[in-house]
């Protein structure tokens, strides 16, 4: 599986990660829902599952993905400071470009 985490949402990630009571933590990315070809996602902190993907991405944060969740596979994790400030997770590889 992959996943990629935009500069912008490494940033925020690691201060909440680096946090002393968010040691033994990790990112977890998850769909909230889905419908027709697209997924809404949600973030996270959680320790792995047994049926969890790690995957370690170039920012050197590693996210859970549970096992088999095809709409997880290729998600982008990004933080927007405008329009509106937060997390923005997409998944072009499934058609899903942002929220509608």
């Amino acid at each position: 599986m992959k996943c990629k985490i935009t500069r912008n949402a490494a940033k925020v990630l690691r201060v909440e990660l680096d946090k002393p009571e968010n040691a033994e933590l990790k990112l977890r990315a998850f769909v909230t829902h889905s419908h027709g070809d697209h997924a809404h996602y949600g973030l996270d902190l959680d320790t792995p599952k047994e049926d969890d993907v790690v995957v370690s991405t170039d920012k050197g944060i590693d996210v859970l993905l549970k096992s088999g969740e095809d709409m997880l596979d290729g998600i982008i994790i990004d933080y927007l400071y405008f329009p509106q400030e937060g997390f923005v997770i997409t998944n072009p590889s499934k058609g899903n470009h942002g929220e509608h």
